[in-house]
């Protein structure tokens, strides 16, 4: 009977089974690949924005077209926050890695760098973040 209340304790000391531990491990793989995913398109949108919507905008005077490209990446980038929210629940990220995370969505070129960086640091430590 002392055996068969081991189990018992240690599941509610929070102790995981092998098929959790890699439920846990495809859920942070799915998240992860979601995050790179979103990086890379609200990185590259907001490039296009800098590099072709704000000329069209401030030296030709058009603004239909950047105003459309901007809310697109508005939608995107809230999509992104809510990608980064799920990566950081799987991976249990820092505030301060999770502020990053959410502020490389909106300064140019800073989301490839920081989704490189995020991405080694949980590739990295398997014993953190069992991928």
């Amino acid at each position: 009977q002392v055996s068969r209340r081991a189990p018992d304790l240690r599941q509610a000391q929070g102790s995981l089974t092998p098929d959790a531990l890699n439920n846990r491990a495809r859920r942070l793989e799915v998240a992860l690949r979601r995050y790179q995913v979103m990086s890379y398109v609200v990185g590259t949108m907001l490039l296009i924005m800098v590099c072709v919507g704000l000329p069209l905008q401030y030296a030709a005077h058009e603004t239909a077209l950047p105003s459309v490209g901007w809310t697109v990446h508005g939608a995107l980038y809230i999509v992104y926050l809510l990608v980064a929210a799920d990566l950081q629940r799987q991976a249990r990220l820092t505030t301060w890695q999770l502020v990053g995370v959410v502020t490389a969505g909106v300064l140019p070129g800073l989301a490839f760098l920081v989704e490189r960086r995020t991405t080694a640091r949980i590739r990295s430590a398997p014993e953190k973040y069992p991928v």
